[in-house]
């Protein structure tokens, strides 16, 4: 489905991304993990044209990326739910839902989407009329998934969905990931909580310094004598 090859993506005169190249299939959750400052962001950013590559390619489903504008690839069935969630704090819920489906076809789906979003996050029909704003941390982590599959993305990318949640917030946030994922959602996931992302992934790439160190299937990372080392305190 997707195809990054080569990518190198530079801030001003500072190489951030060195010839970066993963593959996510189609209905896997594919993870990204490494430490802060690896580029993980960057990448996410990158596939989503809020960044521009210097080198390299990026293709969904054989359509070239690269050179697209950032609502293009949003129309090419991309939903990208970012680091710190960047919800509209002053909106409510059912507002910041609303935006997630501002595409034609999403907007013609947007009731029974927004049934499905709170079926899966029944918290959030509780607090449908509330600020976003208001909301605790892992509410509005749901919010910011939630908004993001509004869209009916072929391909959503998660940067960072546990950062900062208590433990309880985490698991519930996880348990839905592979709930989606379970009924057909292709995910990217950039997670630091790497034994939670790696439990949850079928390939998973460690990114290190801006270049792909490790990649390979999750479960055989989670096994490999430097990630046990260097991520998993073993």
């Amino acid at each position: 489905m997707l195809s990054v090859e080569g990518v190198c993506v530079h801030y001003d005169d500072v190489q951030a991304l060195w010839g970066v190249s993963l593959e996510v299939k189609a209905g896997e959750i594919v993870a990204l993990v490494g430490g802060n400052g690896a580029g993980k962001t960057t990448l996410l950013r990158t596939i989503s044209r809020l960044l521009s590559a210097s080198e390299g390619s990026i293709t969904l489903n054989g359509r070239d990326l690269l050179c697209a504008a950032p609502h293009e690839v949003v129309a090419a069935g991309v939903a990208h739910v970012p680091e710190a969630r960047q919800l509209f704090p002053m909106m409510t819920v059912r507002e910041n839902l609303e935006l997630g489906a501002y595409l034609p076809v999403p907007r013609s789906h947007a009731r029974e989407t927004r049934a499905y979003v709170y079926e899966l996050f029944p918290i959030l029909r509780e607090r449908d009329s509330q600020l976003a704003g208001t909301l605790s941390g892992g509410e509005q982590q749901m919010l910011a998934i939630a908004r993001g599959l509004m869209l009916r993305p072929r391909l959503l990318l998660l940067d960072e969905p546990s950062l900062g949640l208590a433990p309880l917030a985490v698991s519930a946030i996880f348990q839905t990931i592979r709930r989606v994922n379970a009924e057909g959602m292709t995910i990217l996931l950039v997670e630091q909580n790497v034994s939670h992302a790696l439990m949850l992934a079928k390939t998973a790439y460690v990114l290190e310094n801006g270049r792909i160190a490790l990649s390979g299937p999750a479960a055989e990372l989670a096994n490999a004598a430097h990630v046990r080392r260097a991520y998993l305190g073993i």
